[in-house]
C-alpha cells in the first residue's frame, strides 16, 4: 500500500495538469516518508539531490540545443523550407503532403519539440494544401504525424532526457536515432503515396518546376542541412562531445538567423528568455526525477518486477510487445516527458535483464510514444493541429489512423532488425 499509493497519486496529479516536476517532487517526498524514512531521510535527500542532479557537465547540452532551436524559429525558415520542398515534390500527386513530411524531418532536426513542430507545420503547410484542394482529414493527419518527427530526429530533447535518466552515452543515443528517423520519415512518405494511389481524390497533382528553381530551392535548404550534418557529424566522428557540438550548433543557428536578416535585439532577447525558461523547466523535471528515483530504489519495485518477469513463461519478444502496448496507451493520455521520467527507472532495468540493449529499447520507446501522441482520446499533437488550424479534432484523428498503422509496421521492422538502430553507434 505504501508503494501503490504514491504511484497512484502521481498519475492523478499528472492527469490533473500539475507540472511534472512538482508532481514528481511531491510524490517522492510523500513516498519516502511513508516507507519509513521519516523527516530525517527526506530532508537529507532534499539537501543533497539538487546539486548531484544538475551538476553534470553534459546537462549543458539541453540549453544549447534549445537555443539552437529558438534561433531557427526566429529565422522563420519553416515556410521557406516548405516552398523549397514543394519545388521538388509538387508535380507528383500528393506532393505537398510529401513536402510536409520532408519539412517536418528537417525542421524537427533543429526544433526538438513535437508541439512546436506541429504548430509551425499547421500554420505553414495546411493553408497551401487547402488552396490546392487537398482532403482535410488527409492533410491534417500528415501534419500531425510529421510534427512528431521532432521527438526522434536528432538532436531530440526527449532523447537527451532519456540518456540522462539512463546515465547512457548521449552521443551514442543521438547517433542511434539517425537511421530509425529515416525509416520513420520514409514511412510517412510511403503512407502518403499509398493513400493517394488508392484514392486519387485525396490530393491533386501539382505543376512541374524548371531545373533552375530546383537549384535555388537547394540553396534555401542548404544551410539547415549543413547545420544538422555538422552537429551530428562532429558527434559521430568523435571530433566534439555532444555538449561542444550543441554549442557549435547554437552558433550555427545564430549565423543562419543573421543570414536571413531576421534577427533583432528584441528577437535575440526573446530567444534567450525562452531558452532559459524551457531549460529551467527541464532541469526541474530532472531534479524531481532524481528524488523520485530514490523512492523507486528504496521500494525495490524494479528488483521485484525483474523477479516477477523472470518467473513468467514468456518469450522476451512477448514482454517487449506488452511494454509497447503500455507505451501506446500512456502516449494517448500523458505528456511524453512525464512518460519517460515515470517509467524508465522501473521498466528499463527489466528490459535489460531479459536481454534488450538500452539504446535499442530507448529508440523503440520514443517511436511508440510518438505514435501515442496523435491517437485519441488525448493525443496532444492532434489537438495542437486542430487548435492551430481551427479544424474539428475528429477530422485530425481520422487523418492520422493510416499513419498509426504504418508506424506500427515500422516499429515491427525495427524490432525484427535491431541493427538498424545499433549499427551506427557500434561504428563510433
Amino acid at each position: 500500500m505504501t508503494v501503490a499509493l504514491p504511484i497512484v497519486l502521481l498519475f492523478v496529479l499528472l492527469l490533473a495538469g500539475v507540472p511534472v516536476a512538482f508532481g514528481l517532487l511531491a510524490v517522492a517526498i510523500v513516498g519516502l516518508y511513508l516507507i519509513g524514512g521519516g523527516p530525517t531521510l527526506v530532508l537529507g535527500i532534499l539537501n543533497t539531490a539538487p546539486l548531484s542532479a544538475i551538476s553534470s557537465y553534459e546537462l549543458l547540452t539541453i540549453p544549447m540545443f534549445i537555443l539552437m532551436a529558438n534561433f531557427i524559429v526566429i529565422a522563420g525558415i519553416a515556410e521557406d523550407l516548405f516552398k523549397a520542398a514543394t519545388v521538388w515534390t509538387g508535380r507528383i500527386r500528393g506532393g505537398l503532403a510529401v513536402g510536409t513530411a520532408l519539412v517536418g524531418a528537417i525542421f524537427g532536426a533543429v526544433c526538438g519539440s513535437s508541439a512546436a513542430a506541429a504548430a509551425t507545420l499547421s500554420a505553414t503547410t495546411l493553408p497551401a494544401m487547402d488552396r490546392r484542394g487537398y482532403d482535410k482529414p488527409f492533410s491534417s493527419g500528415v501534419v500531425a504525424i510529421s510534427g512528431t518527427l521532432a521527438m526522434l530526429i536528432p538532436p531530440s530533447i526527449l532523447v537527451l532526457i532519456y540518456a540522462i535518466i539512463d546515465e547512457a552515452s548521449i552521443g551514442r543515443l543521438l547517433v542511434a536515432t539517425i537511421l530509425p528517423s529515416m525509416v520513420v520519415a520514409a514511412t510517412i512518405i510511403l503512407t502518403v503515396l499509398l493513400l493517394v494511389w488508392h484514392n486519387p481524390a485525396l490530393a491533386p497533382k501539382g505543376d512541374a518546376s524548371p531545373l533552375i528553381e530546383k537549384i535555388r530551392a537547394l540553396k534555401i535548404a542548404g544551410p539547415m542541412i549543413a547545420l544538422i550534418a555538422m552537429v551530428m557529424g562532429l558527434i559521430y566522428l568523435g571530433v566534439a562531445t555532444p555538449t561542444e557540438a550543441s554549442g557549435l550548433g547554437a552558433i550555427g543557428a545564430l549565423a543562419i538567423a543573421l543570414l536571413y536578416r531576421r534577427m533583432t535585439w528584441a528577437t535575440l532577447w526573446d530567444a534567450l528568455l525562452r531558452t532559459a525558461g524551457t531549460s529551467a523547466m527541464i532541469l526541474a523535471i530532472i531534479l524531481g526525477a532524481k528524488i523520485f528515483g530514490y523512492f523507486i530504489t528504496m521500494t525495490q519495485i524494479t528488483q521485484s518486477l525483474i523477479i516477477f518477469v523472470g518467473g513468467l513463461d514468456l518469450a522476451p519478444w512477448m514482454i517487449l510487445a506488452l511494454v509497447i502496448l503500455l507505451y501506446l496507451i500512456l502516449g494517448a493520455f500523458m505528456d511524453s516527458i512525464a512518460i519517460i521520467i515515470l517509467t524508465v527507472p522501473i521498466i528499463l532495468p527489466m528490459m535489460v535483464s531479459i536481454g534488450y540493449d538500452p539504446i535499442f529499447f530507448g529508440v523503440i520507446m520514443i517511436i511508440v510514444i510518438e505514435i501515442g501522441l496523435v491517437t485519441p482520446p488525448f493525443g496532444i499533437i492532434s489537438f495542437i493541429v486542430a487548435k492551430t488550424s481551427g479544424r474539428p479534432i475528429g477530422q485530425v484523428f481520422r487523418g492520422v489512423w493510416p499513419h498509426v498503422l504504418t508506424h506500427l509496421v515500422a516499429v515491427l521492422i525495427l524490432c525484427l532488425f535491431p541493427q538498424i538502430i545499433l549499427w551506427l553507434p557500434a561504428q563510433m
